[in-house]
């Protein structure tokens, strides 16, 4: 069976030992400098002012999603789009937190919204904001996405935990919106077990992402930070101020473990995702051959990665004799979270907003991925195509 990943963290064995050693020496494993190193070390990466780590990337879409409502930048009762194919934790914030969601049908040829289908959904509905996934490495008319969000007065958060590294037109994607979010769970570009982060360059934004991540409370911020925190709510005792919540939050921290382990990972990115890029290509330039499944775009693209290859079959039998084909053979899974709109918990509980999204049902009921992970070897590719393609 070739797994979807092979090991916890890229070079495993070299990580394991670093960790056993920052483990026995460390006087502290609570949220700390190691953390806060990791942060100041992925923010350069991608090239956001800020990066606020927590404990997984769905932690960082409830953090995001909190955050512009403690600002005031949505208000309860707000529409906000989201892509149709993502994960259940994009849609679950907006429902928690009072908000309307309204799915956005993505595209057959690269699975992610474009501003086509997003102003389609503007004559129905307005929105404040639009979540966009950018599912698996690839992404659509971003630039005009962005556009579209610009005249409207739409904010545009990026869910960006499946295409870490993706460049298009010259800007890595997480970069387009106000905020973006990442995650570094086992499996997904750069491992810290668990993990996740969110990105801006907004000042308060990022200061109130840290109220979130940490109770509401100040311990997070600089000092100077706290002193303003302070004077504008009238904390002068400092016994008092270290117990002081000053807006809606929870416990999102990571441990120093998830943040020494994202720095040593973090120092093998660009090797990672060059690795997975060759093995994309090699990989569907001879599936493509076949014929027998829907084509998915990236020429548009300038630097693909991803951490799995999405396969839509031209039938639902197509799909599902590749699935027995597979089995004991190739480990796969559906695509992401499949078609929000179909999910129980969508049906429950935004009922009110649900429009059908054709795309994003085909997807769901024809497609599924298997892992692109840097360990596969030319063998096992090999053996991947053969199933694909025989």
């Amino acid at each position: 069976m070739i797994k979807l990943i092979k090991s916890t963290f890229y070079k495993e064995p070299l990580v394991k030992r670093k960790l056993c050693s920052f483990i026995q020496k460390s006087s502290q494993l609570s949220f700390g400098n190691e953390c806060e190193t990791f942060e100041s070390q992925f923010a350069a990466w991608q090239g956001r002012k800020d990066c606020v780590m927590v404990n997984s990337g769905s932690s960082a879409n409830l953090a995001a999603i909190q955050a512009l409502l403690n600002v005031g930048l949505l208000k309860k009762g707000d529409k906000v789009g989201f892509s149709a194919i993502t994960w259940s934790t994009n849609v679950m914030p907006l429902i928690e937190l009072g908000l309307q969601p309204v799915p956005i049908d993505v595209e057959l040829d690269t699975l992610n919204v474009s501003s086509k289908r997003l102003i389609e959904r503007l004559k129905k509905h307005t929105l404040r904001a639009l979540f966009l996934t950018n599912l698996l490495g690839f992404c659509d008319d971003v630039d005009e996405i962005v556009r579209v969000c610009k005249k409207n007065n739409i904010i545009l958060i990026e869910d960006n935990c499946e295409s870490m590294g993706t460049v298009y037109q010259k800007k890595k994607l997480g970069n387009f919106g106000l905020l973006s979010t990442f995650s570094f769970y086992v499996g997904h570009h750069m491992s810290t077990i668990e993990g996740g982060a969110v990105c801006t360059n907004d000042n308060a934004l990022a200061t109130m992402l840290r109220l979130v991540r940490a109770h509401g409370w100040d311990r997070n911020l600089s000092y100077t930070k706290q002193d303003t925190m302070r004077k504008k709510f009238k904390v002068g005792s400092t016994f008092y101020s270290r117990y002081t919540f000053y807006d809606l939050g929870y416990n999102l921290r990571p441990t120093e473990i998830n943040g020494y382990v994202g720095q040593i990972q973090l120092q093998f990115i660009d090797e990672i995702i060059a690795k997975r890029k060759k093995n994309y290509f090699y990989i569907m330039d001879a599936i493509n051959d076949s014929n027998k499944y829907f084509s998915i775009r990236s020429s548009h693209i300038d630097l693909l990665s991803n951490f799995a290859v999405p396969i839509i079959c031209k039938s639902e039998n197509d799909r599902d004799a590749l699935v027995k084909k597979c089995d004991k053979k190739l480990e796969i899974r559906p695509i992401v979270g499949g078609d929000m709109t179909t999910q129980p918990f969508s049906r429950k509980y935004a009922t009110g907003t649900l429009e059908k999204c054709p795309n994003a049902k085909l997807i769901h009921n024809q497609g599924l991925y298997f892992g692109n992970n840097p360990e596969l070897t030319k063998k096992e590719m090999d053996i991947i195509i053969d199933l694909f393609v025989s």
